[in-house]
């Protein structure tokens, strides 16, 4: 996933203990290589394969389910959260520190559009060439919900996932003490912004700060609005606590979208959330 991950888990011995690791870090790397845009012969690739050419290609049920939910959150971010925006990675490139030219991101931003795929009975078909979709925003967070609902299925009631900083409780301490969860401050990474007490639910967060470029004063973070092609500039960092990871996760991430109105849209919604501020 590229990122640190971490179990804390409670078992009956060790042996129980160390099968179900086993069985949690096998299926995180089971999605990584099915997912992954990094790795030409996952799944992720041979969709993108064909998007290129603008063709169809029927998916499995796991993948229908993905799908089922970008397509919610697309719709309820008034399409902010597109997961076909990842194209415009080709111009923004966060470790050469230097910024893409205006014509290059007007020219991927005919490349992008949710609208522009036919997505019926688990087809995905696209009405134009050159397009990719990008499951970075999604798939993270169901890999640590899949791991909770590992845990549980082995009666295992107890313990903690962290997937690169996406967090679901699997249960409190078996004392019932809460788990203390930090959350890292957006502009000193020496620091701890906020500190939670979780005993169930998850927790996600997204902000600008993990892949950026300061040029000149000005911060670009990697959040990009796939409606302008450029970064979000009005939220520093958005964490979410919900029941479910990949809610969390998606909901924080659409929150940095809306911008000035994202804290608002996450109060409509009953999440806590907590937002840093630019």
């Amino acid at each position: 996933m590229g990122s640190p991950c971490e179990l804390q888990l409670y078992a009956e011995n060790d042996l129980l203990a160390q099968k179900i690791a086993q069985q949690i870090i096998g299926d995180v790397y089971r999605l990584e290589r099915k997912y992954s845009r990094y790795q030409a012969d996952s799944f992720l690739s041979k969709i993108n394969a064909v998007a290129t050419s603008g063709g169809s290609i029927s998916v499995d049920e796991e993948t229908t389910g993905l799908l089922n939910y970008a397509q919610t959150c697309y719709e309820l971010s008034d399409g902010l959260f597109d997961i076909t925006s990842g194209v415009l990675r080709r111009a923004w490139r966060f470790d050469t520190n230097v910024l893409p030219d205006d014509k290059t991101i007007q020219m991927l931003l005919g490349k992008i559009g949710w609208q522009h795929i036919r997505w019926e009975n688990s087809t995905l078909t696209f009405s134009q060439a050159e397009m990719e979709i990008d499951f970075g925003g999604i798939v993270k967070e169901y890999a640590a919900d899949r791991a909770a609902t590992l845990c549980l299925s082995a009666g295992i009631s107890h313990g903690i996932i962290n997937l690169g900083g996406d967090i679901k409780i699997i249960g409190s301490h078996p004392d019932g003490k809460p788990w203390r969860v930090g959350i890292q401050h957006p502009r000193d990474k020496t620091k701890v912004w906020k500190t939670l007490k979780l005993k169930t639910g998850a927790l996600a967060s997204s902000g600008d700060y993990e892949r950026c470029m300061l040029i000149d004063g000005v911060r670009y973070g990697h959040i990009l609005n796939p409606k302008t092609g450029y970064p979000v500039r009005q939220l520093a960092a958005v964490s979410v606590v919900a029941d479910l990871c990949v809610v969390a996760g998606s909901a924080a991430t659409i929150a940095m979208l809306k911008e000035k109105d994202g804290e608002k849209w996450l109060k409509s919604l009953g999440l806590q959330n907590f937002t840093f501020k630019n």
